[in-house]
């Protein structure tokens, strides 16, 4: 069975330990079942469900350490692990960046990372799920791709100074993108969630559908700096590159956009709108975390960005230590705070401008400044005294969320993208650079 209780999870973590013979022993112990369907040009292409049960082991020598994994439970192949974990650590190279495993730790449990829905999920849901939007399509004479995937799962580890955690949890993700029959007009829409029960497949093709009968007839407008309705899936395209660019080290050494010219970092400083404000907290109910992350830390609520101040930055535990301040994990999930108004109202409160639905092929062109280059995506349109008035031809974008988040005109509600919660933006002057024959 690929889902362990927590008794079940630590009974063999607790026999694996018992056989090491190393200074230091982790162990870490997941399983999953995952199922997914797949449609395409109205129909379904692939479906299927996996199971999976796997453990490591890591073994520590002073500062070497070497790692085996196995997905066999007999006590001799257990044993055999063991030993050849610790054999490659006899090998390895010395680590100068190595930390000392943790002990015990106290974690907060999050008991809605799990829920009972999503883990009865079986293919008669999943084919509904695709049924439901391929015949919102049909009907529309429109043609539909999407997919969606459930996953039930656990992850437990322990070592030999006391450590053991363990959490169970559920996802369901599922996207959709709808296609004109010419193939001119495009539309797009996700959902996820933990709870299957919060999950709508055909209201997302519907908005997806709606999308692309609206951009059929694109009109070519003139790149430069516009006013724009980020709908929170491109936001969250750009606002999640900078939260993973919140490194402690990557800033200390200069490699970041919160390096300081001639060093230090910009720690404390206000980069942002003071409307700015993003947290993680991994007891939020909409998108709720593990306690721990995997090298053994507990995750607490954190902010990140208080009233436009940087408050905090990620830090290794070795990085940490050699700067004797807390290691602080990265953000999993984070939460963006906005207003009360919906994406309608920032429409309506538009006198000119451009809404997105989303960004694709984005990369890097400047870390340091948090440059970004991409394109738009899916449906993107014009909008003029607080109505869409038609659908404009895709632009490739240059901007940088840092720039992007001091030139907040609005905010809307946030909603739940990617595992974070995100509003729709009104951003002034945003940048583009030229226009794109994608659809």
């Amino acid at each position: 069975m690929a889902i362990l209780s927590r008794e079940e999870a630590k009974k063999i973590i607790d026999k694996v330990l018992s056989y090491a013979k190393a200074d230091e022993t982790a162990v870490s112990l997941g399983g999953s079942k995952t199922g997914n369907i797949r449609y395409a040009r109205n129909t379904v292409s692939t479906s299927g469900e996996s199971t999976n049960l796997a453990l490591a082991v890591t073994s520590v020598f002073g500062k070497r350490s070497g790692t085996a994994t196995i997905n066999e439970f007999d006590d001799e192949s257990l044993e055999k692990t063991v030993r050849r974990a610790e054999e490659i650590a006899r090998l390895a190279p010395e680590n100068p960046e190595y930390v000392p495993m943790l002990g015990p730790q106290q974690y907060t449990e999050v008991k809605e990372t799990y829920a009972d829905a999503t883990a009865a999920i079986n293919p008669e849901y999943r084919a509904k799920a695709a049924l439901d939007s391929i015949e919102i399509c049909k009907k529309k004479n429109l043609t539909s791709a999407g997919y969606l995937e459930d996953t039930t799962g656990f992850n437990a580890m322990g070592n030999s100074k006391g450590l053991f955690a363990y959490n169970r949890s559920t996802s369901v993700d599922f996207s959709v993108t709808v296609r004109t029959e010419d193939g001119l007009g495009s539309g797009y829409a996700i959902q996820d969630y933990n709870d299957a029960r919060k999950l709508n497949a055909a209201a997302s093709t519907e908005v997806a559908a709606q999308k692309a009968l609206a951009s059929k007839g694109a009109l070519a407008l003139e790149p430069g700096k516009y006013t724009v309705i980020l709908e929170p899936v491109a936001a969250a395209d750009l606002i999640q590159n900078m939260m993973r660019s919140l490194d402690a080290r990557n800033a200390d050494e200069g490699r970041s956009f919160l390096s300081k010219k001639g060093g230090g970092t910009r720690l404390g400083e206000k980069l942002f709108d003071e409307r700015v404000t993003i947290y993680s907290d991994p007891t939020n109910p909409e998108i709720p975390q593990s306690g721990f992350v995997m090298d053994g830390r507990p995750r607490e609520k954190t902010t990140w960005i208080e009233k436009g101040v940087v408050k905090n930055m990620a830090y290794s535990r070795f990085w940490a230590q050699k700067q004797g301040v807390k290691a602080l994990p990265p953000p999993f999930g984070f939460i963006m705070e906005g207003g009360n108004e919906s994406l309608a109202d920032l429409i309506k409160g538009t006198k000119k401008g451009i809404l997105v639905t989303r960004f694709w092929y984005i990369r890097a062109v400047d870390p340091q400044t948090l440059l970004y280059t991409g394109l738009t995506r899916d449906g993107t349109f014009y909008i003029e005294n607080g109505k869409i008035k038609h659908p404009i031809k895709n632009f490739r974008f240059n901007e940088s969320p840092v720039i992007m988040l001091n030139n907040v005109e609005a905010m809307g509600k946030p909603v739940r993208v990617n595992g974070s919660l995100i509003p729709p933006l009104k951003i002034r002057d945003f940048t583009f650079s030229s226009l794109s024959d994608a659809v």
